[in-house]
């Protein structure tokens, strides 16, 4: 028996949408669900009251960034990344495969693992499947992501030919490693299928994938550069493949667009570092698009940064106090401006859901696509 289990609600008669509820050793979430992403165990500028607040069911944290600092032991002795950071909720970890990967020039893939050196000293590091599943061990996460090799875009076919068959093989190990550990019946661990562009590659690793029985599956190597039309083709072409009684979860991928897009094409779970980062830059996920308040038009603007939305920055503060915040480099601007974006997002989630339930996803997605596409900075809108 797995530790999580996916339950089934609803499939929207218009479009094939997922509604479920994903049930986990740290609580139930209700799917589909954006996950904020918590790289070294914070969601940057958020504390975990405030994520509750907003209505996060789960978050994310990243093997890699946390094995550097402060140490899996560290970790483990504190009792776990649950009571390390005071969060009671489920936590998914990423394997660090795609963070190693992103060090290019610095690393040598070998059938063992991956050589490469450290983004913060320079040190020579080596990490295999077995050790990404023993830093997730020592995490104690709910779901557990196996390593892979996220090829770059664009890639050759027989690159990323030889790539999947090379994810494949440490899937495998991944996995056994996992069961040996023992560890399988309190985490969870979720297979990644890869192939680039390619249908064929994408098959063949899901078919692979399937085989070994992972209880999740996530589509990795998308989101990382392609336009956003090649995305969408190769979920409408890989979805279909994956069982239908367990989480499909697409990795990386947070603008409002592409989550509606997601889920109609049926994925269950996403992740980005997208609303918090841009938050971070002064820019702001609203109903009628994105607005950057640092600009100098809103200096005088004592409106809220979206009219339509009921989140604590914009019940209580204006956009011409949080453009001041930005331009005196006061903590709190940031801290604002990425507790709107995250409430956006989540709210959007609901929306979705109950539009999935109510089988009216497809109008759902043509009023916000509407409003979406205004120009916001035009006071007119407003």
């Amino acid at each position: 028996m797995s530790s999580i289990r996916y339950e089934h609600i609803k499939t929207c008669k218009q479009t094939g949408a997922r509604l479920g509820k994903l049930h986990t050793p740290h609580g139930t979430i209700d799917t589909p669900i954006f996950m904020p992403v918590g790289t070294l165990a914070t969601v940057k500028a958020m504390s975990p009251e405030e994520l509750t607040e907003l209505g996060s069911q789960i978050i994310l944290s990243n093997t890699y960034h946390l094995w550097l600092r402060p140490g899996e032991d560290i970790v483990k002795e504190a009792g776990g990344l649950h009571k390390f950071m005071n969060w009671d909720k489920p936590i998914l970890t990423d394997s660090g495969g795609f963070q190693v990967f992103s060090l290019s020039e610095n690393r040598k893939i070998v059938e063992e693992g991956v050589h490469f050196r450290s983004h913060l000293d320079g040190s020579k590091l080596f990490l295999s499947p077995e050790g990404a599943m023993d830093i997730q061990h020592a995490l104690g996460s709910d779901i557990m992501m196996a390593f892979d090799e996220c090829p770059p875009y664009p890639a050759t076919h027989e690159y990323v030919k030889q790539s999947i068959e090379r994810t494949t093989r440490w899937a495998e190990r991944c996995l056994t490693h996992h069961k040996k550990s023992g560890q399988d019946k309190t985490q969870a661990l979720f297979g990644i299928v890869q192939g680039g562009e390619f249908q064929d590659l994408r098959n063949q690793s899901a078919r692979d994938l399937i085989a070994m029985d992972f209880p999740g599956y996530a589509i990795g190597g998308l989101s990382v550069g392609e336009p956003k039309d090649i995305m969408y083709k190769v979920l409408e072409e890989t979805l279909p493949l994956l069982p239908e009684d367990k989480p499909r979860y697409l990795m990386g991928v947070g603008s409002p667009d592409a989550l509606i897009e997601g889920v109609i094409r049926g994925v269950d779970m996403f992740d980005c570092v997208l609303p918090t980062r841009i938050a971070r830059n002064g820019t702001c996920f609203t109903s009628g698009g994105r607005l950057v308040v640092k600009n100098k038009k809103f200096e005088r603007d004592f409106g809220p940064l979206d009219p339509e939305c009921d989140c604590y920055t914009c019940k209580n503060y204006s956009r011409a106090y949080i453009r001041h915040l930005f331009k005196a480099d006061e903590i709190l601007g940031l801290r604002l401006t990425s507790y709107h974006n995250l409430h956006f997002l989540l709210k959007l989630m609901r929306d979705v859901r109950t539009a999935i339930l109510n089988d009216n996803l497809l109008e759902f997605k043509e009023a916000f696509f509407e409003a979406y596409k205004l120009n916001i900075e035009n006071p007119k809108n407003f």
